[in-house]
């Protein structure tokens, strides 16, 4: 037991001493420095999620649309179409009447509907999923075609070699340009208001048309003056022509007198 002890504390003492050496010192200074560990590249950042299109900022800059719009955002059928138009899997598609189709109509039109109506007959306006103007040619053999305000709310559509038609009850409007159209947003603009049977019982009147701008009076005096002038110069002319010739008829009719009296007395 104590030669191993002994054993143990020499090769301990010649352990330390080999560590101390100026020797084994300098080996450790000039021995090249570890290889720095792998730095792996960073893992990419996730892809943002497809932004979704303001329906809002749409409509009050692309077109005219105003009255369409605010009739929207007073029913809140906007905030309807914008929840659906948030969902990437079915989407929607829009037709909105530019503002001469509902100037076209009688203000009572849309002034006598209930608030229910209303709200119908916006919703009567979309479909419940995206369609591109491509895909209308086969959606056209699936008519009639149900809409955002419900299965009876339908509407027949043709297309006929790119002329799309969107046709209700009472009007049967063409789709005139694409607003806008990327899945999963369709806005298409059609130049007449749809107007279903359920809520229109009968053709709705159009608006009476613009009464003629008047005209002023004293322009048309001007307008009239040449032609005024130019009578009255004519008619002055005949007056003094008349005269002129009845007055040459006295003067003959004198001579002739006179020269007869002369001729008597001669005799």
């Amino acid at each position: 037991m104590m030669e191993f002890r002994a054993s143990f504390l020499t090769a301990a003492m010649v352990a330390i001493a080999v560590l101390s050496s100026p020797a084994f010192a300098a080996q450790k200074a000039t021995s090249p420095p570890a290889p720095p560990a792998d730095i792996l590249p960073p893992s990419p950042a996730p892809a943002p999620a497809p932004g979704h299109v303001d329906l809002a900022d749409l409509l009050s800059v692309a077109g005219p649309f105003h009255t369409f719009l605010e009739y929207l955002k007073q029913t809140e059928v906007l905030d309807t179409f914008q929840s659906k138009a948030n969902d990437t899997k079915e989407g929607i598609t829009m037709f909105v009447p530019k503002d001469s189709a509902f100037a076209a109509l009688r203000t009572t039109t849309f002034a006598n509907l209930t608030g229910e109506q209303l709200k119908s007959l916006l919703l009567y306006h979309a479909l419940p999923k995206y369609y591109s103007l491509a895909e209308f040619n086969k959606l056209s053999s699936l008519n009639p075609v149900a809409t955002f305000a419900g299965s009876q709310y339908t509407l027949n559509l043709t297309d006929n070699m790119g002329s799309i038609r969107v046709k209700s009850m009472w009007s049967n409007p063409k789709i005139s340009s694409s607003v806008y159209s990327t899945r999963p947003v369709a806005v298409y603009e059609v130049d007449k208001v749809l107007l279903p049977m359920q809520i229109f019982k009968s053709d709705p009147p159009l608006a009476p048309a613009p009464a003629p701008a008047p005209v002023d009076a004293k322009a048309s005096d001007d307008a009239a003056s040449p032609g005024s002038g130019k009578a009255a110069k004519a008619k002055a002319a005949g007056s003094k022509s008349s005269s002129h010739r009845v007055g040459v008829s006295v003067v003959s009719y004198l001579a002739a007198a006179v020269s007869g009296g002369l001729m008597m007395l001669l005799l």
